[in-house]
C-alpha cells in the first residue's frame, strides 16, 4: 500500500518537473519567396527593438507586439521594400527607440561622443592628479641645509 502511494507521487513529480521543463513557445512560421528574403527579414527582425519589451529585439521577444512587428516586417519583406524604406516605417511608427543602434544625428551625439567625453574628462583629471603628486613629492624630498642641519640636531636631541 505504502509502495504504491510512494510510485504514484513519484509518478507524479516526475510528470510535474517533466511539464515545467517543456516551455513551449509559440513559433512564427513564414513561408517566405526566397532564402534571400528571409535572411533580410531575421537581420531586420534582429535590428529592431521591440517597443514593449525594451531590451530585447523582435526576435527574441514574445510580446504580441513583437509578433506584430515580425509579421508587419515579413509582409514588407515579401512585397519587395527596401531595409531603409523598412525601417523608416519603423522609425516613424514607433520612433528612434527601436532601433538597436541610433543614427548619427544631431539629437543623438552624447549618445555616441558622451563615452568618449567622459573618458577624455576621466583622463584630465587623472593628468593633473598624479603632476601635482608628484610636484608636492619633488617639493618634500628637498632639504636645504640648513633644515639637514636642523633635522641632525632634533634627533641627536631625542637620542639621548
Amino acid at each position: 500500500m505504502i509502495k504504491s502511494l510512494i510510485k504514484k507521487v513519484t509518478a507524479v513529480m516526475i510528470l510535474m518537473s517533466v511539464a515545467l521543463f517543456a516551455n513551449a513557445t509559440p513559433v512564427d512560421t513564414y513561408q517566405f519567396k526566397s532564402t534571400d528574403n528571409q535572411k533580410r527579414a531575421l537581420e531586420l527582425a534582429h535590428s529592431l527593438r521591440c517597443p514593449q519589451c525594451q531590451n530585447q529585439n523582435l526576435i527574441d521577444s514574445n510580446s504580441p507586439v513583437a509578433q506584430d512587428l515580425r509579421l508587419e516586417v515579413y509582409q514588407m519583406v515579401d512585397e519587395g521594400k527596401a531595409d531603409n524604406e523598412i525601417i523608416e516605417f519603423m522609425t516613424s511608427r514607433y520612433g528612434e527607440f527601436v532601433l538597436y543602434k541610433p543614427r548619427m544625428e544631431a539629437k543623438t551625439y552624447i549618445l555616441w561622443l558622451g563615452p568618449l567625453g567622459l573618458l577624455l574628462f576621466g583622463g584630465l583629471i587623472g593628468f593633473f592628479f598624479i603632476r601635482k603628486q608628484r610636484i608636492a613629492e619633488a617639493n618634500n624630498q628637498d632639504l636645504t641645509t640648513e633644515d639637514q642641519q636642523e633635522l641632525d640636531r632634533l634627533l641627536k636631541r631625542d637620542g639621548k
